[in-house]
């Protein structure tokens, strides 16, 4: 009886088949387990009254994980949550960290559709330093990562809230890398945002050059080109199938290749400038949608449209100072960023790629000229011709400006002998040459009046010569 009973309870909550309804406690308890969650809705499908069964299982587990990891569900708008541990370790979850400022809880980011792509042990480092496995989900797209022994949902963000995403090679490292860097809205470090609305964070994660580990579709389906794909261009290829409004950027040898080439691995290609902002350590990258500095926090991304203004200071022998000065867009108001320490090789190749952007040399800018020192002025057309020493003039230009004065000064202060001595009018050397050349070679004062006089100058006296 017990057993009719329970047949004759209409299969509510028990979808015909898996393509066409999924359960959203299902979906949420085994989503980073696609073998896992198919063999639950296969055997809903062979028995549809069990339905209600697993879904009271799938809440059971989901709420065992979240006790256990002690990471509750939190809003990602400043919602006031009791922690038991320090306020620090929870607050890029309470200011929204990754997640693009959206309207979305990290519940709806958690349980949200099904998974289109993921790979396992993915090495991130911003926001968090951790291995975790990424995540894609079809219908609203959301790109998030997944603690592999927890199951939580770390952090994530909306893809029509991506801005830029990034492909550049990291620097300085005996196996070549790749860090995808994914841009939100509002997190480049120049564009602010509205009040009310959390500043997201970027996100970076690092892949080997080589075929990706484990990287799946839904359902458990491992992907990839098989024959040689790398993980770099599977990822990237993803990444642009599900991106609708930018795509991802890599460095280009046309718009920027430094002058020294990588030193860990000889002959390759460096597309990167060390730098130091501060006393922080990093790498510029001239990209062809922006200026790029990374990969340590606040990264920084100069998009083209927000750059007012660039500038050369502080030019030594060896090196030099980029000064960038950035517009958010709307406002009028600028912001200045310095990156020193640049080496002189990279000079060349930085000024080109700012005139082939036509990005304003603001080193004769006004606000400049009242510190004339520090200021290398780039030679143009325009200032060619202009007075050399000025305050517009450039750091090299004025180390050579003073070593030719230094050179003029050294042939004033010059005596040739005897040249001037018997009358005290203090000609120039330029009298002196004329003279010169009017007296002849080898011919002094005391010469010439001895032709005049001879013998009679021996009685004049000779204060009266």
């Amino acid at each position: 009886m017990a057993f009719a009973t329970i047949n004759s309870v209409p299969p509510t909550h028990a979808p015909q088949t898996h393509a066409r309804i999924q359960i959203p406690a299902i979906e949420d308890a085994f989503a980073a387990e696609p073998a896992l969650k198919k063999r639950v809705y296969d055997a809903i499908g062979s028995t549809p009254q069990h339905a209600p069964l697993f879904e009271d299982i799938a809440r059971y587990t989901s709420s065992q994980r979240t006790r256990i990891a002690g990471n509750p569900v939190q809003s990602l708008h400043n919602v006031q949550v009791v922690h038991e541990g320090p306020a620090a370790k929870k607050r890029k979850i309470e200011n929204g960290a990754g997640t693009g400022g959206n309207a979305q809880s990290l519940a709806e980011l958690k349980t949200h559709g099904e998974l289109q792509f993921y790979m396992q042990d993915v090495s991130f480092t911003i926001p968090q330093r951790k291995k975790l496995m990424l995540e894609i989900t079809a219908g609203k797209k959301y790109l998030r990562a997944r603690n592999q022994a927890s199951k939580e949902v770390e952090f994530g963000v909306s893809m029509d809230r991506i801005q830029h995403v990034l492909c550049l090679p990291v620097p300085e490292k005996n196996q070549r890398q790749f860090n995808f860097c994914i841009i939100p809205r509002y997190a480049d470090g120049i564009n602010t945002a509205p009040d009310g609305e959390p500043t997201p964070e970027t996100i970076v994660w690092t892949v080997n050059d080589g075929p990706p580990k484990a990287a799946f579709s839904e359902f458990g389906q491992q992907i990839g080109n098989g024959e040689g794909e790398t993980a770099e261009n599977l990822v990237r290829r993803v990444l642009n199938d599900n991106l609708s409004q930018v795509r991802v950027v890599r460095p280009d040898a046309q718009e920027f290749v430094s002058a020294m080439p990588e030193a860990h691995r000889k002959g390759e290609k460096a597309y990167h400038v060390k730098a130091f902002r501060g006393s922080k350590e990093g790498y510029l990258f001239f990209l062809c949608t922006g200026i790029f500095f990374g990969f340590k926090k606040p990264l920084l991304f100069f998009g083209l449209e927000t750059i007012e203004s660039i500038s050369y200071t502080s030019v030594l022998q060896r090196t030099f100072n980029l000064n960038i000065t950035a517009r958010a867009v709307g406002s009028e108001e600028t912001q200045e960023f310095e990156f020193s320490m640049i080496d002189q090789a990279d000079y060349s190749g930085i000024d080109s790629y700012i005139k082939t952007h036509g990005l304003q040399d603001a080193s004769l800018a006004e606000a400049r000229r009242a510190k004339h020192y520090n200021i290398n002025g780039v030679k143009t057309e325009e200032n060619v011709d202009g007075d050399a020493q000025g305050a517009e003039e450039g750091e090299l230009q004025k180390a050579q400006r003073k070593l030719e004065d230094r050179e003029d000064e050294e042939e004033e202060d010059y005596d040739p002998g005897s040249e001037g001595d018997s009358d005290g009018s203090g000609s120039s050397s330029e009298e002196d040459e004329d003279q010169d050349q009017d007296e002849g070679d080898g011919a002094g004062d005391r010469d010439l009046v001895a032709d005049e006089l001879g013998s009679e100058a021996e009685d004049v006296p000779e204060d009266e010569l």
